[in-house]
């Protein structure tokens, strides 16, 4: 019968123990059971996704028509309705009869609420460059204009009531990336109030 030597026991329980820990919980064991945070990179990447699949650029970005159809001009993303754009004739007919309409590029919208115009989200200060992160969660989960507790709400076709629910790290994820995006001067003009569309 072969002796072990009893100095190699402990080495090799602790092998075994964090060779045990490792394929158990896929990677080193986490202190406290908590996930360490995201790098900045990681989180503006999965705002940069969120912002993508949330269609956020279908109202915000300005596009131009190409040969599939209307497309972002990449200079201008996530810019919002353009300021020196004239506002097209609005047919109130349509609106009487209950229709609600976009403009060519969907940044402007007109119904019974009169003309809204999509925001710059840029992170210019004629768009969210000036805002903390309270006052954006503010507008995205509680339709605030500005994120003004106080301000008017948020004019359709703005989905803000979607989001009322939208996981803490998730709205940090997409304040995180759309600060980080090119900044594009341009201020929005104001909305148009339903008696002043005739």
């Amino acid at each position: 019968m072969k002796k072990i030597h009893l100095s190699a026991l402990p080495i090799a329980l602790l092998c075994v123990s964090l060779l045990a820990g490792f394929t158990k919980n896929e990677g080193p064991p986490k202190k406290n059971n908590v996930v360490a945070p995201q790098s900045d990179e990681a989180t503006i990447k999965r705002g940069k996704y969120l912002v993508g699949i949330l269609g956020c650029q279908d109202c915000h970005s300005p596009k131009r028509m190409g040969a599939q159809g209307p497309e972002v001009i990449p200079e201008l993303h996530l810019s919002g309705y353009p300021a020196g754009r004239p506002v097209g004739k609005v047919v109130p007919e349509a609106l009487k009869n209950g229709w609600m309409l976009f403009g060519p590029d969907g940044t402007s919208a007109v119904g019974p609420w009169g003309v809204s115009f999509a925001a710059n989200l840029t992170s210019d200060a004629t768009g969210i460059g000036t805002w903390t992160y309270q006052q954006f969660k503010t507008a995205l989960t509680q339709g605030k204009s500005k994120g003004i507790a106080t301000a008017r709400p948020l004019l359709p076709p703005m989905p803000w009531f979607n989001y009322t629910d939208m996981a803490e790290e998730d709205i940090q994820a997409v304040f995180q990336y759309l600060k980080s995006t090119k900044p594009v001067k341009n201020a929005v003009p104001a909305p148009i109030g339903p008696d002043k569309l005739n």
